[in-house]
């Protein structure tokens, strides 16, 4: 068991860096290539931030490990919200004044209500894996003619915070070591992740959906964490909750497909009864709290506070519906 936890340890300490890596790279290749910032923000490090979870579930798909897959996606998305937003309202207030932000609110929503129909039947099919794979392409061409209306019309707040962010003193050469040294430690700690993660679930008897909703989604968010922390706290709160949003779209587009295209199963009756409607419950409540019809939209830290509450329901949900099985 000492060695499972150790490799537990070990594949979320890698994974973190390793992402961290793969993004400033990848980002960094851009800015040299001449990709504006808005567009490297909203697309790359979109992207690059759901790696953690695009590899793990990409390696338990390929084990037959659906449940620990479709756990990981759902279970990043709620905690996310719940845990990483929360958390950092609690740490600073989030002043929302992005417009594109604004936009992103409803379309993830609809992105959110779409996948759930598709498992609702309780499978999860390659037919569902290439919808949300197409989902995906959509939204990135949305987001690729948003940020340049966005640019035609007026530097949006979000642009500012991206453009400070991403990387400007790495050479393309050295921004490819990054990259490339990246992607191949994310590969090899998500393959020790899902080892021990898979065994640490046959040790105490409990499904790797469980697993995947609670330790590996808790773990694949940290890298969220720490960079919605730091984005309130270096006054980028736009930027704090853009990366929600975008990780968690994409965790539904870029994550969810993957047990569906590689291993087409059933999904666990839990995941669409409890954890998928807890997802879109979280959702809705980030897409009413981020609007206010008196001033400035905000996420105080009363709001901060309740999401983290909520968050704590939902594990002390899990938890019991463990104990009960």
């Amino acid at each position: 068991m000492l060695l499972f936890l150790a490799a537990l340890v070990a594949g979320f300490f890698f994974l973190i860096f390793s992402a961290d890596f793969f993004v400033k790279g990848t980002s960094a290749i851009a800015r040299n290539l001449g990709v504006p910032p808005l567009i490297i923000g909203l697309t790359i490090v979109g992207l690059g931030t759901s790696a953690p979870e695009m590899l793990v579930a990409g390696m338990a798909s390929i084990q037959g490990n659906t449940g620990l897959a479709t756990g990981n996606a759902i279970g990043s998305n709620i905690a996310n919200i719940g845990l990483v937003l929360g958390a950092t309202a609690l740490t600073a207030p989030i002043l929302l004044q992005s417009s594109l932000l604004k936009r992103e609110f409803p379309i993830l929503m609809a992105i959110s209500m779409a996948s759930y129909l598709l498992v609702i039947d309780g499978h999860l099919s390659r037919l569902d894996g290439l919808v949300l794979i197409t989902g995906l392409g959509i939204f990135l061409y949305w987001l690729l003619r948003s940020a340049q209306q966005t640019k035609k019309q007026s530097k949006d707040i979000l642009a500012t915070e991206f453009e400070e962010e991403i990387p400007t003193n790495l050479s393309t050469k050295v921004a490819s070591f990054y990259a490339i040294s990246g992607l191949v430690t994310l590969i090899a700690s998500s393959k020790l992740l899902v080892w021990a993660a898979v065994n640490i679930a046959i040790f105490f008897g409990v499904s790797d959906l469980v697993i995947g909703l609670t330790i590996i989604a808790i773990g694949t968010s940290l890298p969220e964490l720490a960079a919605s922390i730091m984005s309130v706290i270096k006054k980028e709160p736009d930027l704090a909750v853009g990366n929600i949003i975008g990780s968690n779209a994409f965790n539904l587009l870029a994550v969810l497909c993957l047990p569906g295209l590689l291993y087409p199963n059933s999904v666990d009756t839990q995941l669409v009864t409890r954890d998928f409607p807890i997802m879109l419950g979280f959702t809705l409540l980030l897409f009413f709290f981020s609007y206010s019809f008196n001033g400035e939209p905000k996420i105080n830290r009363f709001k901060g506070g309740l999401f983290v509450l909520f968050f704590a329901a939902y594990l002390s949900k899990v938890y019991l519906d463990t104990l009960g099985t």
